[in-house]
């Protein structure tokens, strides 16, 4: 009797989809992604440009801080026509010694046509940890659409 009882237990169909398979392609892939995403991350040589705006007339000078192709940076002071070299540290000093006694003071970045983006934005974080709450970027005036 105990025969006839075991016959009619078949297995029954499973209708679920078996999916540690597509978990282990994916584990995989992922791990190839990001191994390979790095090194995909080519830079980009930016020229930046120009621009046709009119300049924003100011009570007083602003400071310039200048970003060169080579990393450099230096600043301009109101008042000043040539630019002084000097280190992220001094600059970051000075910056903040003007601002903390003028806090109008207009803060503008200029990048040299070679500089990268790199260069400019870390004149820019130079800047921000100054205490500059605003920044602006000069271009060339005028020299857009020629």
């Amino acid at each position: 009797m105990s025969l006839g009882i075991r016959r009619h237990r078949k297995r029954k169909l499973k209708s679920e989809i078996n999916v540690v398979p597509y978990i282990d392609v994916m584990l995989v892939l992922l791990v190839i992604f990001m191994i390979t995403a790095p090194l995909l991350n080519l830079g980009v040589d930016v020229t930046l440009p120009d621009g046709k705006a009119k300049s924003l007339q100011q009570k007083q000078d602003p400071i310039v801080v200048t970003a060169y192709a080579d990393g450099r940076l230096a600043l301009t002071r109101a008042g000043e026509s040539r630019p002084t070299a000097m280190e992220s540290g001094a600059l970051t000093a000075q910056v903040a010694g003007i601002v903390r006694n003028a806090p109008e003071t207009q803060v503008l970045v200029a990048g040299d046509a070679q500089a990268s983006y790199q260069q400019v934005w870390n004149a820019i974080s130079t800047l921000k940890e100054a205490g500059v709450d605003k920044v602006s970027l000069m271009s060339v005036p005028g020299a857009a659409g020629q």
